[in-house]
């Protein structure tokens, strides 16, 4: 007796074929993701099939966007990590506070294999980033490159030049102040 055939659900509208992640649990670039995509618990998971439904085309964008928010909310315990899509892009975007009174950031998920112009960057930057009270303020986003084995690097840009923050303590060594770490 021959085992049944599988049947496998067609795909929903706005959601990618395979049902999640990208297909076949690889990147568009044909990597592996870790944890691939198919049957898993990532299926299930509320906020990854909310992301599924959204009008972005790349799976694998979706999956970077659900492993930036799995490393704020749960491996860095940020708070309010809420995400957006924005189908002019094709990204989700998470708007999150990294403490509880801080005022809200936005991180741009993008899978490591996607190359990104200048132009490109600039649109993000524009069309992302959120509006600021103080008009001084310059346009803010944190890109969080994920790579295939799940390691997620944030590299905050900003419109312009922005002077970095002194470090909180410091002593004076001679003519020079030394950072102490």
């Amino acid at each position: 007796m021959e085992p049944e055939p599988e049947l496998q659900p067609e795909p929903e509208p706005g959601r990618a074929e395979g049902g999640c992640g990208p297909p076949g649990g690889s990147s568009a670039g044909g990597r592996r993701w870790a944890g691939g995509a198919g049957g898993n618990w990532m299926a299930a998971h509320p906020v990854f099939t909310e992301m599924m439904s959204l009008d972005i085309s790349d799976s694998s964008q979706i999956y970077a966007a659900f492993l930036v928010y799995l490393d704020l909310l749960e491996g860095r315990n940020w708070h309010e990590v809420k995400h957006v899509g924005v189908a002019e892009l094709q990204l989700i975007c998470l708007h999150a506070r990294e403490k509880e009174l801080d005022s809200l950031q936005v991180m741009v998920p993008v899978p490591v294999d996607i190359s990104l112009s200048h132009e490109r960057l600039r649109e993000i930057m524009k069309k992302a980033s959120l509006p600021c009270d103080n008009p001084d303020t310059p346009l803010s986003v944190t890109l969080a490159i994920v790579e295939s084995d799940s390691t997620v690097v944030y590299y905050k840009m900003t419109d312009g030049f922005v002077i970095p923050e002194p470090p909180d303590n410091t002593e004076d060594v001679g003519k020079k102040k030394k950072a102490i770490v």
